[in-house]
Parts: C-alpha cells; structure tokens; sequence
C-alpha cells in the first residue's frame, strides 16, 4: 500500500476535477435553460411585434387607398369648380358687354321713347277728337 498511499493525493484531486465537472454541468445546463427561456420570451416578444407591425402596414394601406381616393375626387370636383367658374366667367362677360351697350345707349334710347310717347299722345289726341285745324295747318 506503500504505492497507493502517496496516491491518495492524486485520487483527491481526481475526485474535486470531477465534483467540478459536474458542478460546471450544472452550472451550464442551468444557464442553458436560462437562455432558452429567454430565447423563447424573445421569440414570442418579436413575434407579437411582427404581428402587430403587420396589422399597422395592413391599416395604414387601407388609410392610404382611401386618402388616394378622397384625392382623385378632390382633383374632379377642383376641376369640375374650375369649369363652373369659367362659365360664369364668359357668362358675366356677356352679361357686362350687354350691360355697356345699354348703358352707352340709354341717352339715345330715352330720347327715342320719348319721342314715341309723344308721338302716341298726339295720335290719342287726334283720335279723340282733338281740333284737327292745327295739324291740317302745319
């Protein structure tokens, strides 16, 4: 035993090498499952995101196709507007030439009736029975 007792060193140092070993197998095995339980939060954390990102690009298509099309009806009642008010433009061209012409001619005009409204009294006049003696003399 005399070569066995001087191994006894040698055994003790085996044998912490291996209580070692297993406490690192442990210790790994411990973080291991540490990190896949994080993994897994991280995967269905990520997940959530992705879902919920793909709902705010699904709803933000919608809004956008509905913004196209609140634009293009916009677009078509600018110009339908813009006719209209070209319309009414040449329209109140015409109406303000026609304004001018009366206006340019209201002096002639009058002068005109009121030579017509005094021509019709004095057809009145004869017509009723007025002294026919002055106008057979004129």
């Amino acid at each position: 035993y005399k070569n066995n007792a001087g191994s006894g060193g040698v055994m003790s140092l085996l044998q912490q090498i291996i209580s070692d070993a297993k406490a690192m197998e442990v210790e790994a095995l411990h973080g291991e499952q540490e990190a896949q339980k994080a993994y897994e939060a991280f995967v269905k954390e990520t997940n959530g995101s992705v879902e919920s990102k793909q709902k705010d690009i699904v709803n933000k298509s919608q809004q956008k196709a509905k913004s196209e099309t609140d634009l293009i009806e916009a677009k078509e009642a600018k110009e339908g507007v813009i006719l209209e008010l070209e319309q009414l433009s040449k329209y109140n061209a015409e109406l303000h030439s026609s304004c001018d012409f009366i206006l340019k001619n209201f002096d002639l005009r009058q002068t005109a009736r009121s030579e017509e409204v005094e021509a019709l009294r004095q057809a009145k006049a004869i017509l009723s029975g007025a002294n026919f003696q002055e106008f057979l003399q004129g």
